[in-house]
């Protein structure tokens, strides 16, 4: 891909995400995501492989059938109150029309079939974009009509998403979807607070951005795509390997790493809403996701070489950490500190 044809896709990129989050009319949002995903589907299939082909192939169907979920859903309720403003949709059917559509844009469970697939037919850094900035448009359609969603509908997917996303990337050794997986249980997490604090919803989705955004740039130095040759990267570059576990290890939750603030901060909330089932079950279910997370540390640094993998042991290299991967590694691990001002900010 020319550096021409790449600025084309990253600028329409960034006017779709930018004309979703701002605008107020249906119409203008929808064409924003339209705009993203007519971006986004030349950088998925640039390698022209047939397994980048049917990802973007997967992406393309799945991201239209969602918008025209959305405009349908935008439409009903326009029909039956005469509001095509974003914050005024209060129709029940629309509502629920309007869930399962932002859920499919998302991947949350039962619509996360095609997040892995698509995930794993990318290159790192696309499947970067797919992860991060392809999510906050219709994260920012959850915030603005969450006051209005089926609360019971959004738990029933949130647990769901939290369950699949876990039990999934157990059995995976493929790097990429194991993120996928991670994606759709951090996902659950978000929408499970939204009704009741969507402001510690985008904290969640922030402080996810981060940390996956350091694990892909890792990843990327590395050029490492599957566990096998993970078990090689120790004598490589040892340093960013072992930044790698504690990053990983952030993002699973765990304490006291930055991803364990978004969970803390869910937990409490859900508690004082009369939630504490609900929090107790999440709870238990994201141990899952630690375990693969664990799974993934392990093999980037306890598993020295002489090991059973027939995989060629890689020549360490001498090029510089990017400072942008060692920033967002920084961050993504050395944040819980700051939590107590956190409530006072949102």
């Amino acid at each position: 891909m020319t550096p021409q044809a790449k600025l084309i896709f990253i600028s329409s990129l960034l006017l779709g995400s930018t004309i979703t989050i701002s605008s107020n009319h249906w119409i203008t949002a929808w064409a924003g995501l339209e705009i993203n995903t007519l971006a986004i589907l030349p950088m998925i299939s640039k390698s022209h492989h047939p397994r980048a082909i049917e990802a973007a192939t997967k992406y393309f169907l799945t991201q239209a059938t969602a918008s025209t979920l959305v405009l349908f859903a935008s439409m009903t309720n326009a029909w039956h109150t005469g509001q095509w403003d974003i914050t005024q949709m209060t129709h029940p059917t629309s509502c629920l029309i309007l869930t399962s559509a932002i859920a499919m844009k998302l991947g949350l469970v039962p619509f996360h079939f095609w997040f892995p697939e698509v995930l794993q037919g990318s290159p790192l850094m696309t499947g970067l974009l797919l992860s991060t900035v392809m999510k906050f448009p219709p994260i920012t359609l959850f915030f603005m009509t969450s006051s209005s969603l089926n609360q019971t509908l959004l738990a029933l997917m949130a647990v769901l998403s939290v369950a699949v996303g876990g039990w999934m990337g157990l059995n995976q050794t493929q790097i990429r979807k194991i993120l996928a997986f991670s994606s759709i249980s951090h996902l659950g997490w978000m929408t499970i607070i939204i009704s009741y604090n969507p402001k510690l919803t985008l904290l969640n989705f922030y402080l996810y951005i981060l940390m996956t955004a350091a694990v892909f740039l890792t990843l990327n130095s590395i050029k490492t795509l599957k566990l096998s040759t993970l078990m090689t990267t120790w004598t490589k570059t040892p340093a960013l390997s072992a930044m790698l576990l504690l990053t990983m290890l952030s993002l699973a939750g765990l304490p006291p790493l930055t991803g364990f603030l978004p969970k803390w901060l869910i937990i409490q909330e859900l508690t004082k809403q009369d939630m504490a089932t609900m929090a107790v079950m999440i709870s238990i279910l994201s141990l899952l996701s630690l375990f693969f997370c664990l799974r993934l540390a392990y093999c980037a640094t306890i598993t020295l070489p002489p090991h059973t993998t027939n995989h060629i042991k890689q020549w360490r290299t001498n090029s510089p950490i990017n400072t942008t991967t060692a920033i967002l590694t920084v961050a993504s691990t050395s944040l819980l500190p700051i939590s107590p001002m956190i409530p006072t900010i949102i």
